[in-house]
């Protein structure tokens, strides 16, 4: 579920990037937000952000598998806390790749931090995704790639899901055609919409059907659960926050980082060790996609999370889903 409150910015640093060129050939100065746990630690591990997420919402593992190491939360551009079209002057955002985001945080981590080389990346969702291209994009700095419900390419299925929050946002009177802040509007039915549009995608039937909004999470009805955690949930999101990302998110594919496209061959590409870890009822990115990534992989290993609450159980959501995740990190990384 997305980040239910504004900003923490506790523990958080930022270090500027100045003149930095974007894809699509456009340049601009940003600034990429960051938290580091237990610097002192040798090894170093990075985890960025997902959709939804902001650094301290993340889930990263520093109390189990990764106590031992410096971890580094970094918050992908676009996320709001680094730089994003809400802290950008009007029209001066371009368009997101992947490609920028992970740059961003290679710079981060070689210039400012002086990092020589990763033990890994971790994410969930579309950090999931970032892990992806991480282990495409800078194979000889990191050892281990753990995409966490995430994918190498998105789906046509994933695709059209986003569609359905995204047209939910766009099409809202206080949306108004993106004019929003030049009027002075504060988009709020847009953002209700959008995660009124979100929610069941994030869940599994069988989530519903066992009503654990009620049994676990305490709401009496589904529309109170839809209310408190997926309507309000997004009022401290901007919605062109919100729309760079889900574009991004559906334009994945690492097949991108080759002159010929092949995504197929990209993975086969891939060098560092990878950990592919699927949640069994997650509708966005399911184990059957992650399934025909591994066979792609040469040194990829397939752990499917059985739970029923879907993406979200890959992202904390509940504590034995978390636990067990710890558990399949920890020995990986030991291998």
């Amino acid at each position: 579920m997305p980040s239910t409150e504004d900003i923490d910015t506790t523990g958080i640093s930022r270090y500027s990037i100045p003149d930095f060129k974007f894809l699509d050939g456009s340049s601009l100065s940003i600034e990429v937000a960051y938290r580091s746990f237990n610097p002192s630690a040798a090894k170093v591990i990075c985890i960025p952000t997902c959709y939804g997420g902001r650094i301290n919402s993340t889930l990263n593992f520093t109390s189990g598998a990764l106590k031992d190491y410096h971890v580094v939360v970094i918050a992908m551009l676009g996320n709001g806390e680094s730089t994003s079209p809400s802290n950008t002057a009007e029209g001066q955002f371009p368009q997101l790749d992947y490609q920028d985001v992970v740059k961003s945080q290679y710079e981060l981590l070689t210039q400012h931090l002086e990092v020589k080389e990763l033990e890994a990346v971790i994410g969930f969702s579309m950090g999931g995704q970032q892990a992806f291209y991480w282990a495409c994009m800078y194979p000889n700095f990191m050892k281990v790639s753990i995409p966490i419900c995430g994918s190498a390419k998105t789906s046509p299925h994933n695709w059209a899901f986003l569609e359905g929050p995204k047209s939910a946002l766009l099409n809202s009177v206080d949306y108004a055609d993106g004019a929003y802040r030049v009027k002075g509007i504060n988009p709020i039915r847009g953002l209700h919409a959008f995660g009124r549009a979100y929610c069941a995608w994030a869940m599994s039937a069988a989530w519903f059907r066992e009503k654990i909004w009620q049994k676990e999470l305490g709401f009496e009805t589904v529309d109170d659960f839809m209310v408190a955690e997926w309507e309000r949930s997004f009022e401290s999101w901007d919605p062109e926050d919100l729309l760079v990302l889900a574009r991004m998110w559906q334009a994945a594919d690492i097949g991108a980082l080759r002159k010929d496209g092949d995504y197929t061959k990209a993975l086969k590409d891939v060098k560092a060790r990878v950990l592919v870890m699927p949640a069994r009822t997650d509708q966005y990115f399911p184990p059957e996609d992650s399934e025909i990534e591994v066979k792609h992989l040469k040194h990829g290993e397939l752990a499917v999370l059985e739970t029923i609450w879907g993406h979200i159980g890959g992202g904390g959501a509940n504590n034995a889903d978390t636990e067990w995740m710890d558990r399949r990190i920890a020995a990986f990384l030991r291998q």
